[in-house]
């Protein structure tokens, strides 16, 4: 039996379609059949049956063609409304591609103004150093399958990055120490070792050679660096010292999301060039955000136009509160952070109320509460360059805010984000800025940060930023 929709779908749109299209091939053939022919009456005595049978077959052609962009139609809203509903957001903006504005004359690249910027743009004197140490992101959990080895550039080093067979990750120096050949471009994860791609020298998690091919010994010396790693909240992470030093203090794990009690909702990942320390400092610089974050965010990321959109008949509040560290753990840092929505300065909405954990140089977990339910941004920030970073905010939130909700936020949090890049891809570093009584909050976060630093830590070079760009 067909359905009660299907069939008037057919009765009603399918067939009145196909009867038109076939009517209008009726009349063009009677209209060359008039010259010919002078009656209808004779014109119709002398169609065939092959006539006949062509206008059957072109009729059902129509109907079949109707049927099958109905489905195509349908089909696409599905996966549509399927890739909205379960699949986790994942925007990325590159090095480039936000943040930057063209202020030559004539049409630039988006590539161009950025390489641009980057080599006439003032760096700064007096640069704090640009690795600190501490954990740093590499890859998220999701992106490394057992038995896959991922090279990942951070840190002015050369990863590879790999997960057993039996799914535990491990990280190496990329470069063989016996000829040089790259780890993680060819190389084979066989059970819990990493096979070089050069000459099959193997080496386990630990970064000893445990097989040679041609060599019934292996000595002593046949081994390569292995860098403290962590798996903790859905990513991996390498540990960072330029003294050479192990973990000094560990990653706080996220209940909720080792038991599952919150899900994955997406990722936005940003490339902002700036100074590391920039990006954390915001959080202590209170007027910024009473400034430029206030405006709507979807009046966009145009520093020029934001405060002149009309959709700032509602803007974004933020009040924070600084509680600061403890003895017992100096390398986090604490704050509040409350936010509302102000409709025609009359109506506050959507109320969130956060509590902010500054872990190490690299690392800030953001809890939060909403008339919603419950979650977390897991951000990481990590040095590709010493002006290069990575920055990502990772949404793992409860049951009650499903993945299409869950791309809101993301969203919303994202287009803030752009917000800021602009400004990092084209401020300057003051060592010793001109702070108010109110900024005092800056001063204070800059002496919590220099903890991160050592003697050693490396400094930038100003010959490696006058290379041809990227």
């Amino acid at each position: 039996m067909i359905s009660r929709i299907p069939r008037l779908l057919f009765e009603n749109v399918l067939v009145p379609v196909a009867d038109v299209l076939t009517k209008s091939v009726n009349n063009f053939a009677g209209h060359k059949s008039d010259h010919s022919y002078n009656s209808n009456a004779t014109r119709a005595a002398i169609i065939s049956e092959e006539e006949i049978e062509f206008y059957l077959n072109f009729k059902s052609a129509v109907l079949f063609l109707c049927l099958a962009l109905c489905i195509a139609g349908f089909s696409v809203l599905m996966y549509f409304l399927y890739v909205l509903v379960f699949v986790p957001y994942n925007r990325v903006r590159r090095l480039g591609s936000i943040g930057y504005q063209n202020h030559e004359e004539g049409h630039l690249s988006k590539k161009d103004i950025a390489n641009l910027v980057r080599r006439r743009r003032k760096v700064g004197d007096d640069l704090p150093p640009v690795f600190p140490n501490g954990w740093f992101r590499l890859v998220d959990s999701q992106q490394l399958e057992p038995g896959q080895v991922k090279q990942v550039t951070a840190l002015g080093e050369h990863f590879a990055v790999f997960r057993s067979k039996s799914g535990k990750a491990s990280i190496l120096d990329a470069y063989c120490p016996h000829m040089g050949g790259n780890l993680a471009v060819g190389g084979i994860v066989k059970n819990d070792c990493l096979e070089c791609p050069f000459h099959g020298w193997r080496f386990d998690g630990d970064g000893k050679c445990v097989a040679i091919p041609y060599s019934e010994k292996i000595p002593t010396f046949a081994k390569t660096k292995s860098w403290p790693c962590r798996e903790v909240n859905k990513a991996i992470f390498v540990w960072f010292h330029c003294d050479g030093k192990e973990p000094e203090w560990e990653i706080p794990d996220i209940s909720e999301i080792s038991t599952a009690k919150f899900t994955y909702k997406g990722r936005v990942e940003h490339h902002a060039n700036t100074h590391i320390q920039d990006v954390p400092e915001n959080g202590s610089d209170l007027a910024h955000l009473s400034h430029l974050h206030v405006p709507n965010a979807m009046s966009g990321a145009n520093l020029s136009t934001q405060y002149s959109s009309w959709w700032n008949f509602a803007e974004h509040i933020f009040r924070a509160q600084c509680i600061g560290s403890t003895d017992e753990e100096p390398h986090i840092s604490l704050f509040y952070l409350t936010h509302y929505l102000h409709v025609f300065k009359r109506f506050k909405l959507l109320s969130l109320n956060l509590n902010v954990y500054q872990i190490g140089p690299g690392i800030v977990h953001l809890h939060f509460n909403s008339p919603f339910g419950k979650g977390v941004f897991v951000q990481t920030l990590t040095p590709v360059e010493p002006l290069h970073l990575v920055l990502t905010h990772n949404l793992h939130a409860s049951w009650s805010i499903p993945v299409w909700l869950g791309r809101i936020f993301l969203y919303l949090e994202a287009i803030q984000v752009d917000r800021d890049v602009m400004i990092w891809n084209n401020k300057t570093f003051e060592p010793r800025p001109k702070l108010l009584k109110e900024d005092s909050l800056i001063a204070k976060y800059r002496r919590w940060y220099s903890q991160f630093y050592t003697e050693n830590s490396p400094r930038l070079s100003l010959k490696s930023e006058d290379g041809n760009g990227w």
